[in-house]
């Protein structure tokens, strides 16, 4: 302080000229000897004993450094409640529930503190942890099938406006009391590992294979024309979506899997199958041996499938267009390695192929399994018959 006296003394004690001069000198003195005695004041406090600061000084330093805090906080909760209100539609309003609701704003910072804590199980008593199912098809449909127990749904943050899908989505999950917030691109790429999540995830319990037998009520039993689609080792989860998606679309009454050996209900599966998973039921079997006897005991019609390099003499292989369903039947299909296991494969009535319309090079004489597939569901079904 003293030093700012003797620079203001100088000042008003000199000519004009000097003092324009020494302007910019006094300015550098002035705001020096300010930056000091704050920088001092702060630190007082911390390294000084406690007696030998005054309260004065206490309570300017205290009463500064809050005022600098709370108008800050005040800043930064104005500008995050402007730059994360909830955009409207194009086509209509959003909802006065959706208005109220405001999305937290998470920094790349707090990036690992999310995906520490969607790894945590839902309950303490739970058994089963919670998975990430991303993509807007599954997320969707997994609110409101209400087959998953759903935490917490996780929506892109995007400063234009939000399809209408996914404001649907959040009014499905805003009506069911799941916690909506909105994170960064970087985020939910890190949610789901770098899959496509088309801006939408959501935290919920996993689903997993029924493995009770259920009563049959489907109308297709009761005119004896039903068709179970049974797996055996299909383990890619793109080729299983694939294959739920094409038996849903084309009318299959089942879907049976054998437990051990094939790819699990993973968030994957779902989005493979544009969430048909969430809707459809796969029923699961640790021995399908068992199952399709019992199902023959019944009477029901037991199909498998080859390839034409598997087709030999002893086994009755007839062309998928030349076969038509007249009773219940089990339609075999085996998985992308070795297909069809030989101990369900002697099991079978007759084999079904698929002729191709061209002479094949070698390496390519078989179709991916969950094509061949939609070809085969799509001959037997159209050509059923019974009433």
């Amino acid at each position: 302080m003293q030093v700012w006296k003797t620079s203001v003394q100088l000042f008003l004690g000199s000519n004009r000229t000097r003092n324009r001069c020494c302007l910019v000198g006094l300015k550098e003195l002035y705001f020096t000897a300010f930056t000091q005695r704050a920088a001092f004041s702060c630190t007082r406090i911390l390294f000084c004993p406690r007696d030998s600061v005054s309260k004065s000084d206490e309570r300017f330093t205290a009463s500064k450094l809050k005022k600098t805090f709370v108008s800050k906080q005040h800043k930064c909760a104005a500008t995050r409640d402007d730059r994360f209100k909830l955009p409207k539609t194009q086509k209509g309003k959003v909802s006065s529930e959706l208005q109220k609701l405001r999305f937290e704003d998470f920094s790349e910072s707090e990036t690992g503190r999310i995906l520490r804590h969607i790894q945590k199980k839902s309950e303490p008593n739970e058994d089963k942890e919670l998975e990430i199912v991303f993509g807007v098809a599954p997320c969707l449909l997994a609110l409101t099938q209400s087959r998953r127990k759903p935490s917490r749904l996780f929506v892109k943050n995007s400063d234009g406006p939000q399809r209408d899908v996914i404001l649907k989505a959040c009014q499905e999950a805003v009506k069911r009391g799941v916690q909506v917030e909105r994170v960064s691109k970087q985020t939910l790429d890190k949610m789901c590992g770098g899959k496509v999540h088309q801006g939408l995830c959501l935290q919920a319990s996993p689903l997993g294979f029924i493995t009770e037998e259920r009563p049959i009520t489907s109308h297709g039993v009761k005119n004896h024309r039903a068709l179970w689609l049974v797996l055996d080792g299909v383990q890619d989860p793109m080729n299983l979506g694939a294959i739920m998606r094409s038996a849903y679309f084309l009318g299959v009454d089942r879907i049976a899997s054998s437990i051990h050996n094939s790819c699990p209900l993973t968030p994957t599966v779902s989005k493979a199958s544009a969430g048909v998973m969430e809707v459809m039921e796969v029923f699961g079997y640790s021995n399908l041996k068992d199952m399709i006897k019992v199902k023959a005991e019944e009477g029901w019609h037991v199909v498998g499938t080859v390839g034409l390099e598997e087709c030999s003499l002893e086994s009755t292989v007839v062309p998928c267009s030349d076969f038509k369903i007249s009773k219940p039947t089990l339609l075999l299909m085996g998985g992308e390695g070795d297909g069809l296991s030989p101990e369900l494969r002697q099991m079978c009535d007759v084999l079904l192929t698929i002729p191709p319309r061209r002479n094949l090079h070698p390496g390519v004489e078989s179709l991916n399994v969950s094509v061949a597939t939609g070809i085969l569901l799509h001959s037997l079904l159209s050509t059923r018959t019974g009433s």
